[in-house]
């Protein structure tokens, strides 16, 4: 194991490069550089607001990117974010010298409340510019409004609550209709639900807030300085517009729930964080004077919205007595305390100062800070002047805090994307896990960071913890690149050398039985992985000799069966005389060069099943490669086991219907040996053409010989036409199978009489049987008592010739009848001809004057025509016109040649005399008269009627338009 490190470690230095900078490195691959190129704008970037305000500014409240402040003593000024270069004014048309208190914007942005210092409240609509007073709220000082997120409309609060400075939540409801609009007053009702008190007795109801829980269940979270309440209970689904009355009462003789803190800043803050737009809130934050009270909200319990509470207490250089924190807003890991001149952030997951923003005195102090909860975005102002904050990337260094917590998975859920970071939480957890005693656990992670892989390797090895090594190892391996084959290579086969190991000593055990099947399921597993396959093929010679090594013939025989390496696993069985179990292999992985080689030994001890196995194979098997093993099998057999040579040998001719002749003659010779039966059979069944016979005639006929199967040898003869020595072969068996022969040369008479006579002969001479003889004379038409007189003895007596020269006598006479019969006929035919001829000449046809061409329509008479016996008459030129076309190639090139021959002769001779005969004198040695001429052409052209003959018939498929003219036709008709 040792120099399997070694040379492990050797390969890594060879093939990688330690990225600079770095404590380790492990199996190569791209290291990380933490460099920082350009510096890294800080988590909350603060921009400030180019606006100068008039007057002073009394209140800011942002919502929906619906900012609205107050500014002087009665102006009211709405900007849209998204249009910020529309700013709307609006007066709110006091004469007295009422202030604004605070502001209150719904979570729409539409509804805006506008408290008075004289206990008096405003409304706006961002739909409206003229501001109404709410009647029913008059003495009243405003604190806080807990404002209905689920029913609320641009046009309807829905139920609301709202808390006063003497401690009473009234639950109030402001509607706008847009039929009558301010025609009444807004606010429908104004009823109180609940006071809260401390101990001193009533306090003021800073923060007010409404979340709904599962199943109907509503939370109503409400704050005074030093106390902490929380409503819990169930509205009846559909009447939820009638308000959270029912939930108060329920504490009408009791106390709710609640946190009290005995410091007091005089008020108190809570802040809610977010995550989207118009969800419940995860988490919250309340300022109040021992610290920050922070926690997530938890809306599956029964009594209390509040989960996983701590107090974070404020920085040291904060002192509630002399510096106290005025705002407070909550982000996902953030919350930022405003003070006077600064503002300070705070992790909410260990309470360490992380930034902090100091502002310039000349900016005056600053008043408050509010989130918009919709765009994430921090406001905060001073009396003249606005920021604005924005949040980036606020989680970039969660992971570490997360890390140093021992929270693994959130950290590595932070720094998914960047790698360099997530090794840095792989390593400490790693070695946390190691500490802890975790190693598989440790293993896992180990072997996705960058560390060394010998250091972590021998780490485990120095633990003993072989188990925590492989799945270390195995980790490793899955995320090497394909590129990386010296690394695979040795990793896999140190897997294999320490899976060999576990497993031999597991398998001693028998207490440990199912742990070592689940090793060996695990082992298996990993050597028919897919991606550790090409590795595994490319060394399965090593694997196979750690494999050999250990004594381990279960798992070489499975390897063998992954990598399909079939002939070491069926050499395997043959060599444990398991010829079943081998050729079980062959059967279901179907090779046939493992077929051709193993077969030899199979068929020793195994003969019908190795056929039946061949026979399944089809023609997927060369038989022709088979015939070594059956010829080896055949020499040492019995009959009955040469008979399954005979069935697959008979299986490939017969049902594969193979036609090579080393398979047929292999047949022939089995059948020649062991089944002369089926012999004849076979030569019969082949045929007698000796181009579609397979098997060898010479070898047939040499082998049918020497094992004295005269009638195959017979018959074999008469496929090669060897017709003498097929009669003269079969008249030592039969003189029937003689006569057979002698009959098959049908196109040579004067070969057949001589085989008749040899035959004749051997009845006379051989078995002195005349009326045998007379028999054979009766079969052969071509044989006369003449022909057989010689072959007989002269002390034969005529009477046994007497019936057969009569015979003889008599068909001679019908001969010489016939032909005088037929020469009469003759006779007769020829005078027959000699008066159809002279008929003929004499035939004539008459055309009156007005008949007229068959094609042109013309008069006849006025150019040479044609009369056919049918009645159609045709100019000769237009006969010819219809007919050339149709004429064959040849026949077209002779017709011109004789209109050329026929123009030539009836040129005018330069003789001003022509003399009469000229049409029938000859135009020179070798040439055709006028007339010969003309005669030829009439052959030609006036063969047969155009109409009526072949030519008709022939072109009744023939177009009507030629298709080359047909698009012209076409456009033609358009």
């Amino acid at each position: 194991m040792a120099s399997i490190l070694d040379e492990y470690e050797d390969s890594l230095h060879r093939s990688a490069s330690v990225p600079q900078g770095r404590a380790s490195v492990g199996i190569p691959h791209s290291g990380y550089v933490n460099a920082r190129l350009e510096k890294e704008t800080p988590i909350f970037n603060k921009q400030r607001i180019d606006f100068a305000p008039p007057e002073k500014i009394n209140s800011l409240v942002v919502s929906s990117n619906q900012l609205c402040m107050s500014l002087g003593k009665d102006t009211l000024l709405r900007i849209d974010l998204g249009k910020p270069d529309e700013p709307n004014q609006v007066e709110l048309g006091r004469k007295d010298e009422a202030k604004v208190y605070k502001m209150f914007l719904d979570h729409t942005g539409s509804h805006l409340l506008i408290a008075l210092n004289t206990s008096e409240c405003l409304y706006l609509n961002r739909s409206v510019q003229k501001v109404r007073a709410l009647s029913r709220w008059k003495g009243h000082l405003i604190e806080s409004v807990g404002w209905n997120k689920f029913l609320g409309t641009e046009t309807n609060t829905g139920p609301i609550l709202v808390g006063t400075s003497q401690g009473q939540i009234y639950e109030a409801e402001i509607s706008v209709s847009e039929g009558s609009l301010f025609s009444t007053n807004p606010d429908q009702y104004f009823r109180q639900v609940y006071t809260l008190e401390e101990e001193s007795g009533p306090a003021p109801v800073c923060c007010l807030e409404i979340e709904r829980g599962i199943e109907g269940k509503f939370f109503i979270i409400a704050t005074t300085r030093k106390r902490l309440f929380q409503f819990v209970g169930k509205v009846p689904e559909g009447t939820e517009q009638q308000g959270f009355s029912s939930i108060f009462a329920v504490h009408a003789d009791h106390l709710p729930s609640f946190r009290e803190f005995p410091a007091n800043l005089g008020f108190s803050e809570i802040a809610f964080y977010t995550p989207k737009l118009r969800s419940s809130p995860r988490s919250f934050a309340w300022m109040m004077g021992n610290g920050v009270l922070y926690g997530t909200l938890d809306y599956s319990r029964p009594d209390s919205i509040l989960s996983d509470e701590r107090v974070w207490v404020y920085p040291a250089d904060i002192d509630i007595t002399v510096n106290k924190p005025i705002s407070i807003v909550l982000t996902q890991f953030h919350f930022l305390l405003l003070l006077s001149d600064r503002v300070k952030a705070v992790c909410t997951l260990n309470g360490q100062v992380v930034f902090q923003d100091l502002f310039l005195e000349k900016f005056g102090s600053l008043t408050r800070m509010i989130k918009d909860p919709t765009v994430q975005q921090i406001w905060i102002h001073t009396e003249k002047v606005v920021f604005r904050y924005h949040v980036q990337r606020e989680s970039r260094d969660v992971w570490k805090m997360y890390m140093n917590m021992n929270k693994f998975d959130l950290a590595k859920e932070y720094c998914k994307d960047r790698p360099e970071c997530l090794d840095i939480v792989l390593a400490k957890e790693a070695e946390h896990c190691f500490q802890n005693k975790r190693y598989l656990d440790s293993a896992k992670c180990y072997a996705l960071t960058q560390n060394y892989f010998e250091e972590i390797a021998l780490k485990f090895i120095e633990a003993k913890q072989e188990e925590a090594l492989m799945e270390f190892l195995i980790k490793k391996l899955s995320n090497l690149k394909p590129s990386e084959k010296t690394q695979t290579t040795l990793l896999t086969t140190w897997l294999t050398e320490l899976y060999l190991n576990w497993l031999g000593i597991l398998q001693g055990d028998p207490s440990q039985r199912n742990l070592y099947l689940d090793t060996r399921e695990k082992f298996r597993t990993f050597l028919s992985s897919p991606k550790n396959k090409d590795c595994l093929f490319n060394n399965r010679a090593s694997i196979y000799e750690l494999l050999a090594s250990h004594g381990d013939t279960e798992h070489m025989v499975y390897f063998a069966v992954i990598m399909q390496d079939y002939e070491r696993v069926v050499a395997h069985h043959c060599q444990h005389d398991e010829y079943d179990e081998a050729l079980n292999v062959l059967s279901r992985h179907r090779d046939e060069k493992l077929f051709y080689k193993f077969s030899p030994v199979l068929i020793q001890h195994i003969p019908k099943k190795v056929v039946d196995a061949w026979i399944s194979m089809g023609s997927r098997l060369d038989a022709r490669n088979l015939i070594p093993a059956l010829v080896n099998y055949s020499q040492s057999a019995s009959t009955q086991q040469i008979n399954e040579a005979i069935r697959y040998m008979e299986f490939c001719v017969y049902q594969l219907e193979e036609t090579q002749q080393a398979i047929h003659n292999y047949l022939l010779s089995l059948y020649a040996l062991c089944r002369p039966d089926s012999l004849l059979s076979y030569l019969e069944q082949a045929g007698t053409n000796p181009n579609r016979i397979h098997y060898d005639l010479k070898y047939a006929l040499r082998l049918c010989a020497e094992h004295g199967h005269h009638r195959a040898c017979v018959h074999i003869y008469k496929v090669m036409e060897l017709y003498e020595e097929a009669v003269d072969l079969a008249l030592q068996v039969d003189v029937d199978l003689a006569k057979s022969c002698a009959d098959l040369p049908e196109d040579d008479e004067e070969l057949r009489k001589k085989l008749w006579l040899k035959i004749a002969r051997h009845v006379v001479q051989e078995e002195k049987d005349v009326k045998k003889a007379m028999a054979c004379l009766s079969s052969c038409a071509l044989l006369k008592i003449e022909d057989v007189l010689p072959f007989f003895p002269d002390f034969v007596t005529i009477d046994h010739f007497k019936e057969a020269i009569c015979n003889s006598l008599e068909d001679y006479n019908k001969h010489i009848e016939e032909l005088k019969r037929e020469m009469e006929e003759a006779t007769q035919s020829a005078k027959r001809i000699r008066e159809d001829i002279q008929e003929m000449r004499n035939k004539y046809g008459s055309v009156e004057p007005q008949e007229k061409c068959a094609v042109c329509d013309f008069p006849l008479l006025n150019r040479p025509f044609y009369l056919f016996l049918c009645g159609h008459m045709f100019h000769y030129d237009c006969l010819l016109q219809a007919v050339f076309p149709n004429l064959p190639a040849y026949k077209q090139a002779k017709l011109e040649d004789l209109q050329k021959k026929l123009a030539a002769t009836s040129q005018p001779s330069k003789s001003h005399h022509r003399p009469k005969d000229a049409d029938t004198i000859s135009l020179g040695k070798g040439q055709q008269s006028r007339e010969q001429i003309k005669a030829d052409i009439d052959d030609i052209v006036a063969a047969e009627c155009v109409y009526c003959g072949e030519l008709m018939i022939r072109s009744i498929d023939k177009p009507f338009i030629d298709p080359q003219k047909y698009e012209e036709e076409m456009q033609s008709w358009l």
